[in-house]
């Protein structure tokens, strides 16, 4: 039954989101088509005969146009007077020429083909506009955490740090420091800090050159790196070693800590804080929760670092937690008692995999690699993809215990948003034991503010979008990457679980991609009409009705053979999954 709930809810999200994409991109043409002076004969959302039952049919006639909601909503039309010439039209065009659209002037013709796709890429822009009026929760730029011996710890920067300005702007969004820094290696950055109960100070942090990757489209790139992270880290600890006095007092590594004698603690740095501030003589009292082995937990928030794990049964932050309270001694720091944050939690081994045959299990803290502790799964994802395959000195804790392992990534096909990439991978899932940072809301209700901003979304979104098509043409996306209807159903339902905000950022990134396609000059789309009108209005009379069929037949089998590709790929990479579904039914 539960099988059956998802198939109908998944079929809702499809055709919702396909319902809004074709009403849009079919009422810019409807719309500009009456604007011109054009007869509208039909507008249909859908193919096919009207949804309904006997005489009651979605279907009606209003000022000479027919409307229509048809059964199958893979798409949708306008048809307009004269639109196919030498296709019977009935008494229509001769009683009204002048309303034809083969009459009507090449810039009006444009407008006509072009407004369906600018339909589609205006979308995003209005619905950006309603989020901006109704406010949007961004990362605000205070620091969360702050990775072990990274630039950023040694110039003193601290977690809760509020950084106001950078290189003498002021910055609003932590998005703005990210992505200045990762895109300016080996420089140095000033940044402007406002500390809790301390004057705003200046510190010049030089900016660290790393193998990594671009976190769209996963190529291997040097970037820069401060070492911090707007996430805070939890207060997981890990163990530097089986002699330290953390182990002595029995402390195991994967304990959250909560209390520090009195003080609640909630994240890494407030434990930090509260151990600190208890001195450096005497004991103090330590609550941890501490967790148990529990069969096939479902990870929260996992970061899958390959596409088939083996079922888990790990130790950490979803497992059945015990509070335990353990005395250690005061030693003013906890680098002194012996711990470290436990960022990379072990959920999942796939077998076959470098992570495997080194003895990972599931339950393994790592906490560093190549000497250098992780401070935060982020940092330990992209050195792994952007290792090149060289072998990783990876120090991993267990049981109380740390070993050191060396781990050489393997390139395997992974799954990233809907697409298959490569990427090197030792294969382990891990749960991100990290709490959300500081964020802000952003609401503008200014259109003189908001359209501009969202203007500049929708065109970062389209620039990445023909990047990815570039990439695709050239082959450095595998083919395979082509979604179909069925890909297009797998992420709306997705998106629709996870929310209205997920659901319409897919929407308005589908809008997008619906937009700029419908531009290529391929006869019978939009872009190829264009085309036609444009050869016309040159050569200054219209192309014989052979020649118009002949095009339309090639772009036909073009975009039939498009659509076959993506379906294709749709069916063999999702058969395993139909199966599964047809045993549960």
């Amino acid at each position: 039954m539960n099988q059956v709930a998802t198939g109908f809810e998944g079929l809702f999200a499809f055709v919702l989101m396909l319902g809004v994409l074709v009403t849009v991109h079919e009422f810019g043409h409807y719309i500009v088509a009456k604007l011109c002076g054009v007869r509208v004969l039909k507008f249909s959302i859908g193919f096919g005969p009207p949804i309904g039952i006997g005489r009651f049919k979605m279907a009606w006639t209003r000022s000479g146009t027919e409307y229509v909601v048809a059964w199958i909503p893979l798409g949708g039309y306008v048809k307009m007077l004269g639109e196919n010439p030498g296709e019977e039209e009935g008494p229509e065009v001769q009683e009204d020429p002048a309303h034809s659209l083969p009459v009507q002037p090449m810039w009006k013709k444009l407008s006509i083909f072009l407004a369906g796709p600018a339909m589609n890429l205006m979308l995003p822009v209005l619905l950006l506009m309603g989020t901006l009026w109704v406010g949007i929760d961004r990362a605000a730029p205070v620091i969360g955490t702050i990775e072990p011996a990274s630039p950023a710890a040694r110039v003193g920067l601290e977690a809760g740090d509020r950084i106001v300005a950078m290189n003498g702007e002021t910055l609003v969004w932590w998005q703005g420091l990210e992505d200045f820094v990762r895109a300016h290696p080996g420089e140095e950055v000033e940044l402007e800090i406002e500390r809790e109960g301390a004057p705003a100070f200046i510190r010049s942090v030089p900016i660290e050159t790393r193998p990594g990757i671009d976190r769209v489209f996963r190529d291997d790139k040097q970037v820069g790196w401060l070492g911090v992270q707007h996430s805070r880290q939890k207060a997981l600890l890990g163990l530097s070693g089986p002699d330290a006095r953390a182990a002595e007092s029995g402390l195991r590594a994967g304990d959250r800590v909560v209390r520090v004698g009195e003080r609640e603690v909630e994240d890494w740095a407030g434990f930090v804080r509260a151990y600190r501030d208890a001195g450096e003589t005497g004991q103090v009292r330590l609550r941890v929760m501490r967790p148990e082995q529990v069969a096939n937990p479902q990870p929260t928030n996992p970061q899958p670092t390959n596409p088939q794990p083996t079922s888990p049964q790990p130790i950490g932050l979803d497992a059945e937690e015990t509070p335990v309270d353990v005395s250690v001694p005061a030693l003013g720091g906890v680098e002194a008692l012996g711990v470290i944050p436990a960022v990379v939690l072990v959920v999942a081994v796939s077998e076959d995999m470098p992570a495997a045959r080194a003895g990972i299990e599931a339950g393994d803290l790592i906490v560093a690699v190549d000497g250098q502790p992780i401070g935060s799964f982020l940092t330990f994802q992209e050195t792994v993809l952007g290792s090149g395959g060289r072998s990783l000195e990876i120090q991993i804790a267990r049981d109380g215990q740390t070993r050191l392992v060396p781990i050489a990534p393997q390139k395997r096909p992974s799954r990233i948003e809907g697409s298959e990439q490569e990427e090197y991978l030792i294969g382990i899932q891990g749960a991100n034991a990290a709490l959300p940072g500081a964020v802000a809301e952003e609401r503008l209700r200014n259109p003189w503010v908001s359209v501009p901003r969202a203007v500049v979304m929708t065109y970062e979104v389209t620039r990445i979008f023909l990047r990815g098509l570039r990439k695709l043409v050239t082959g450095e996306i595998s083919r395979k990457a082509i979604g179909g209807p069925i890909e297009i159903a797998k992420q709306s339902h997705t998106a629709f679980q996870a929310g209205w905000d997920r659901f319409l950022q897919l929407l308005m990134l589908i809008s997008i991609n619906l937009g700029i396609l419908n531009l290529l000059p391929i006869p019978i789309l939009d872009g190829g009409q264009a085309l036609i009108a444009l050869v016309e209005g040159v050569k200054r009379g219209p192309l014989t009705v052979r020649t118009r069929e002949l095009v339309q037949q090639v772009g036909l089998i073009l975009l039939v053979a498009l659509m076959s590709f993506a379906l294709w790929n749709d069916v063999s990479r999702n058969w395993s999954n139909f199966f599964d579904w047809m045993r549960g039914l």
